[in-house]
């Protein structure tokens, strides 16, 4: 009956990475959908008690693990024009940015990284990253100041500084920090558990959650 509340649609994506679970699939994800809009480990495993399923919050979060290690990267795109940027977290309450690229158009994010400081380096190799899955010949990027334009040109990629256009990126940190509270304070876990979140947070973005400028299509 709880399968059929959540909908067997829960259970498409993951069925392979799970198939040796006792827990039904639609709750997994249900757990995993919890945590990824912010709610903690206990708070997830209290919700779930109280339709009825008891579960240890250690398990939980062997369902996170699991998901994040499986979920696919974002498919591959040939945007015309994308906004880079990145945003300040703190995790242990050390600094750390996410940097992130979106499709201005699709809304498709083609990419998320974390790394330990920001700059020319940090930029050029998430460009980079971005040269390696998706074709960026016909591609204008949008960007700030934060040594950007030296890794287009380190790179050969086209691309500008805009303060207005871009602010669908500066939108979509907006979106993760709402989501998880303690990217307003600091993380308390190691940065493998901030890359898997992200991981996870970002296929929920690209492949699950409806986006009102496309009609209340995901991205994908």
């Amino acid at each position: 009956m709880l399968a059929d509340l959540l909908s067997e649609g829960y259970a498409v994506d993951f069925k392979e990475c799970w198939e040796r679970e006792r827990t039904v699939t639609p709750v997994r994800a249900f757990a995993i959908r919890l945590h990824a809009t912010g709610c903690s480990l206990r708070e997830t495993a209290a919700i779930l008690r109280s339709i009825g399923v008891e579960r240890s919050h250690q398990a939980i979060w062997q369902w996170v693990h699991r998901l994040a290690d499986s979920v696919p990267d974002p498919p591959s795109a040939q945007p015309t024009r994308v906004a880079v940027d990145e945003t300040a977290v703190r995790i242990n309450g050390e600094l750390s940015w996410v940097y992130a690229a979106i499709d201005l158009d699709s809304k498709l994010l083609l990419g998320v990284d974390l790394f330990d400081r920001r700059g020319t380096d940090p930029a050029t190799e998430f460009l980079g990253q971005l040269v390696e899955k998706h074709d960026l010949s016909n591609t204008e990027f949008l960007v700030d100041g934060y040594g950007y334009l030296t890794a287009l040109f380190r790179l050969d990629l086209s691309g500008h500084l805009d303060y207005v256009d871009r602010n669908l990126i500066e939108k979509w940190f907006h979106t993760l920090k709402m989501r998880v509270d303690r990217f307003h304070n600091s993380w308390v876990g190691s940065r493998t558990s901030v890359a898997q979140w992200l991981a996870q947070f970002v296929y929920y973005y690209n492949f699950q959650r409806p986006h009102q400028a496309l009609d209340n299509r995901t991205p994908a």
